[in-house]
């Protein structure tokens, strides 16, 4: 007697089990609620653009960390030619300095942990 039908439909009850969720909210016709993060009280621009803030800030973060780090680069130039140091605290959180309601929310979301308040807000 062969297993073979078996095997197949486990692998299909697994498939179905594991991929429910996706198939549940296609037939549901639901899409996860984006982030809404709060914008700073203060400040009416940033080092970039939004959109390039929202998905490439951690490339922008490491690099500045690099420059500074092994370079001791603290300066930061943006595209409309304004000055800024290239510093986590004394740039973007001077701005953003509700981490709850800032950064925790897109993190939160996209279910990632980053590093850098570790050592940057230490008792926020």
């Amino acid at each position: 007697m062969s297993d073979r039908p078996l095997i197949v439909a486990g692998l299909g009850l697994f498939l179905g089990l594991v991929t429910f969720p996706v198939w549940y909210n296609v037939a549901a016709g639901t899409r996860p609620e984006a982030p809404a993060p709060a914008r700073p009280a203060t400040a009416t621009s940033c080092v970039a653009p939004r959109e390039y803030m929202r998905a490439s800030h951690m490339t922008l973060l490491v690099q500045w960390r690099e420059d500074v780090v092994r370079r001791g680069d603290r300066r930061y130039v943006a595209g409309d030619g304004r000055r800024y140091e290239k510093s986590l605290t004394g740039t973007c959180l001077k701005c953003h300095d509700d981490k709850a309601k800032f950064c925790d929310r897109c993190h939160d979301y996209a279910g990632v942990t980053p590093a850098c308040t570790d050592c940057h807000l230490g008792s926020r």
